[in-house]
């Protein structure tokens, strides 16, 4: 594939980029628009394009109000009202008002077929069309997390107008309010975005109010990254996720820049299998956190490009503060780690075998192969398995409800935009069935519940400060996947916001 990205005319590119149009090249293609049924970044990105949601982020991850201009809270934190802006129109000309919040919230809380993310949207249990422009959200009990959701893609509002399309919706066909509408979607190749011409931004953080200036955006999958350095190289494409092993060579390039999405809320770590020998122990998972040397790996693996985290929420995320956190953790001690393997009746004549699971690319295969040998330095030989995303949260669910066998570990990460991802990993049952207690449920309840923000805070270092120093959640690195973005220099006003969002709102290819 990269010799015939290579070969691809210069003129092809030119009178592209004459049109107006931009190639973003992409590894993995969206498996729907529905937001309502995926949860892959991939898809995600494609949602934030072609829908918009009630309230947004700005540039510094505060939440600011977006297609509701407005919002009040009862006193007790079970009601949220929201206003709407006036003379909102969806894609295919039809309003947009409370009717259309309510159809989407409907959808998602259906109870035949629930949106995969419902559990985001918190105790919602009514909603409630007062005017058209006016929806009232109820909830059974407080929700920390409530209004950041209202932010996220996976709120994205939809037009009621969808219904008509039928099965056709969110296999081929859109209709939201965003900058872009879709044009059309060959699935395992491109998808055709276009200027949504009723598109007004409220509260994205960029300079152009309007529809985006370019013509068309290209979504096209191309998996393999040196095809996409080769299509980068000769014009094919404008945008891509370039080769990590490659980045020296776009930082050099006098065609390219890259651009490093910064505050990504994404985070890699190390859990536990914990219903079983031997990290049941909290002394065996203590001495993998003493015994491994991330700054070290981070500099083996990704130079600059990948930083040290030392939190259970990741980067921009409320609650993420290295400082603080890195005092609650491990730093690297060998001794330490050999001492409390000793102590755990395993030593140079008994060396401790694990497997330790992860999912390949990113080169996250080359730092679990960094870390696999400072464990055995320690007296840990750990066998590594790699397998898709999908296959890993299965089998890791799969591996904390068995009760015997060898001894497992993996290397994981997520992305969220607020600490209440602690929740949905750690609360009873969690959402691999791994490590519970009634004390840890406890302090995430509160950092669920809790609205002031100050005393927030104070719960989700708490529950922070448990789970770093049982060694339940080790913090290795961020971010942990398509963070990086090669960008020709052709193209002008590209750029990613809080939470690894990419935006063409004002993109213009000169």
């Amino acid at each position: 594939m990269a010799l015939a990205a290579a070969l691809v005319p210069a003129v092809a590119s030119v009178q592209a980029q004459a049109a107006g149009k931009v190639v973003w090249a992409v590894g993995v293609d969206a498996d729907s628009l529905d937001p309502h049924r995926t949860t892959t970044w991939e898809s995600w990105a494609t949602f934030d394009l072609i829908y918009d949601s009630l309230l947004q982020f700005d540039a510094n991850g505060k939440v600011v109000p977006n297609l509701a201009k407005s919002w009040e809270m009862s006193p007790d934190g079970k009601e949220y009202t929201f206003h709407l802006n006036a003379g909102m129109q969806c894609s295919d000309g039809t309003p947009l008002d409370a009717t259309d919040v309510k159809y989407t919230m409907d959808r998602a809380f259906d109870s035949k077929n629930p949106s995969v993310m419902k559990a985001g949207f918190g105790p919602v249990t009514a909603v409630e069309v007062v005017d058209p422009l006016t929806v009232k959200f109820k909830l059974s009990s407080p929700f920390g997390a409530f209004l950041a959701f209202q932010g996220e893609p996976f709120a994205s509002i939809l037009c009621d107008s969808n219904q008509a399309l039928g099965k056709a919706f969110g296999s081929s066909k859109a209709i939201g309010s965003g900058p872009f509408m879709v044009k059309s979607w060959v699935k395992g190749d491109r998808m055709v975005l276009v200027p949504n011409p009723h598109f007004k931004n409220y509260g994205r953080p960029v300079e152009n109010a309007g529809p985006p200036k370019i013509d068309e955006l290209i979504v096209r999958r191309m998996p393999e990254a040196q095809s996409r350095l080769a299509a980068l190289s000769t014009g094919e494409v404008q945008i891509a996720t370039p080769p990590l092993d490659d980045v020296d060579t776009v930082k050099k390039s006098a065609k390219m820049h890259l651009l490093t999405a910064k505050n990504t809320g994404s985070t890699i770590f190390f859990e536990f299998t914990t219903s079983r020998p031997p990290f049941n122990d909290e002394r065996i998972r203590q001495a993998v956190a003493y015994g491994i040397d991330p700054d070290a790996a981070i500099d083996i693996v990704f130079g600059d490009v990948a930083q040290r985290e030392h939190c259970t929420v990741g980067p921009g995320v409320f609650g993420n503060d290295e400082d603080w956190c890195a005092k609650q953790g491990y730093s690297y001690d060998p001794e330490k780690a050999k001492a409390l393997l000793k102590e755990a009746g395993y030593g140079p004549d008994k060396p401790l075998e694990v497997t330790v699971m992860t999912w390949p690319d990113d080169n996250r295969e080359k730092i679990l192969q960094v870390f696999q040998n400072q464990l055995q330095q320690i007296g840990i030989n750990a066998t590594i398995e790699l397998m898709d995303i999908g296959t890993l949260n299965a089998r890791v669910k799969q591996e904390n409800e068995t009760k015997t066998g060898k001894g497992s570990f993996n290397m994981m990460g997520w992305a969220w935009y607020d600490p209440d991802i602690l929740y949905n990993l750690w609360h009873s049952p969690g959402a691999y069935s791994g490590y519970q207690t009634p004390e840890l449920d406890a302090m995430l309840e509160k950092t669920r519940t809790t609205l002031d923000p100050a005393q927030r805070l104070l719960a989700v270092h708490d529950a922070q400060s448990y789970l770093l120093k049982h060694a339940i959640q080790v913090p290795l690195y961020t971010p942990g996947w398509n963070w990086l973005y090669a960008v020709r220099n052709e193209v002008k006003g590209f750029k990613v916001s809080t939470f690894n969002r990419p935006i063409f709102n004002d993109v213009t290819v000169q």
